[in-house]
């Protein structure tokens, strides 16, 4: 076994017993985690991702429709605060970020924080948050395809002087009737994941190039447009306002843990998963902080108001030429469409790791054998997102993925906790400072967090849950292969 899958010490073996209590809290065994690791029905996956493309996947995931997109919905919540916004939700996934880079670097396998609450918490604690990752990653898709088709438009605007249609560029209850750029943008993802994982990476890569370099040439211009008058008041909305953005702003920051997902697909997944996750996250940060900070600056905080495209919107007024909007329009295109394929792929591995663990059907842990790819998982998880993106609005979709990715990341700063007591000897690429504080501290800012969304995005959440949990005893724990003694044995 090589470096990267090298198991910790053994983990005492799950606590069974025939009542039911006992079947929900059974844990799957880390050593069991490590070996099964890049193994499916059919074929295996391959170890072809270094250090630099994981961090690209974990910026491919998260910079994108947030700064393009979101930012123009949070901006009226806080107005210019919306800065300090940015920053307040960039520390809510930092300390959640160190707790994953612990666990990536303890656990390297593909079920993210699925498979940390699994061996930590236990089975039903494990499947509603591998419920809360479909939040998170597949809704997510859908949101940020919405968010692409919306740049697109000024793209098509700025060029040939034709945009599409609101039938066809809108979802129902936007004043469409499809979305159609929505689900173009899912299938054209898809297609590059079914080409292989080290295939879709590279194409990622180049995509994170371009978008960067997209933010960097806007802050260079816009600044020339920033007015000082345009910062005050700083807080029109006070406290309140700012936790409010920084909820939905959250939705900015989901994807930094896109590389733990690649666990069985690194090739020294124990020392590059910790390095690329926080890496990520400090790149991505930085580069939201110092957008929001010219943007504002360039912009009435008032004028956001139903502004989608805010961003290229700036640039237009501030030059007063199109071109610059044009090759802005162009970078945002680029951008969301590889948050698309970073966080598809992601979507794709949790489920593999699910479907391996029998809680959901077997065809999701197919691998096909010439590509290295769960196909048959990735065309299904493409469609679904697909549809979802080419019919439900941006706003809620935002607001789903957010309190989901929430409540997940505030049970990893738990079992990171959880694991140094159970397993303190284990082999860790990465150990979180100050703990059981810092955890402490992710938890609590993920909670605070969770309090700014609205009523309704609780009550979806709710029965979201609800949902998950008569899946589950209807179908995974009858299923589940850690109730089956002759697997165990394996």
């Amino acid at each position: 076994m090589d470096q990267g899958t090298t198991p910790p010490a053994p983990d005492p073996a799950p606590h069974r017993g025939p009542g039911a209590g006992s079947r929900l809290t059974r844990r799957k065994p880390v050593e069991r985690l490590i070996t099964e690791s890049g193994k499916g029905e059919g074929g295996a996956l391959r170890r072809s991702l270094g250090v630099w493309q994981l961090t690209s996947i974990s910026i491919g995931a998260t910079l994108g429709t947030g700064i393009f997109v979101v930012l123009g919905e949070a901006v009226p919540e806080a107005g210019p605060a919306v800065i300090a916004a940015f920053v307040v939700a960039g520390f809510t996934a930092l300390f959640s970020a160190l707790s994953y880079a612990e666990l990536a670097g303890t656990i390297p396998v593909a079920g993210s924080s699925y498979s940390y609450t699994y061996a930590t918490m236990g089975e039903l604690t494990a499947w509603v948050i591998g419920w809360c990752l479909i939040l998170e990653y597949g809704v997510s898709v859908a949101a940020v395809a919405v968010g692409w088709g919306q740049y697109l438009n000024e793209l098509l605007d700025g060029t040939i002087g034709v945009t599409l249609p609101d039938a066809l560029s809108a979802p129902p209850g936007d004043g469409g009737v499809v979305n159609l750029p929505a689900l173009v943008v899912v299938l054209l993802a898809m297609v590059l994941l079914l080409g292989g994982a080290r295939e879709s990476a590279t194409a990622n890569a180049v995509m994170v190039v371009v978008k960067i370099s997209a933010l960097l040439m806007f802050c260079a211009v816009a600044v020339t447009g920033v007015r000082a008058g345009n910062y005050t008041p700083f807080m029109p909305l006070g406290v309140a306002g700012v936790n409010v953005a920084a909820a939905t702003l959250f939705f900015s920051y989901i994807g930094f843990d896109a590389a733990s997902t690649a666990g069985e697909e690194a090739r020294n997944p124990r020392r590059d998963l910790p390095r690329a996750i926080i890496l990520s996250l400090v790149i991505v940060t930085v580069l939201y902080c110092l957008v929001a900070a010219v943007a504002v600056g360039a912009m009435p905080w008032q004028d956001f108001t139903g502004s989608e495209a805010a961003l290229a919107g700036i640039m237009e007024e501030v030059t007063g030429h199109a071109v610059w909007s044009v090759l802005l329009a162009l970078g945002a295109v680029v951008a969301i469409a590889s948050v698309v394929l970073a966080v598809l792929y992601g979507q794709t591995r949790i489920l593999f790791s699910m479907a391996r663990d029998g809680l959901i059907p077997t065809v999701f842990s197919r691998v096909h054998q010439r590509t290295g790819v769960p196909r048959a998982n990735t065309l299904i998880v493409s469609a679904f997102c697909g549809l979802l993106a080419a019919l439900i609005p941006l706003g809620r979709l935002a607001d789903a993925t957010s309190i989901g990715t929430l409540f997940a990341f505030a049970l990893v700063n738990v079992s990171v906790v959880i694991l140094r007591r159970t397993h303190p000897r284990a082999t860790r690429g990465f150990r979180v400072p100050l703990s059981p504080l810092l955890p402490a501290l992710g938890f609590a800012f993920c909670v605070w967090t969770m309090t700014g969304l609205d009523a309704v995005t609780w009550t979806v959440f709710g029965l979201w849950l609800i949902g998950g949990l008569v899946i589950y005893f209807a179908y995974g724990i009858r299923h589940s292969r850690l109730g089956r003694p002759h697997e165990e044995a394996r």
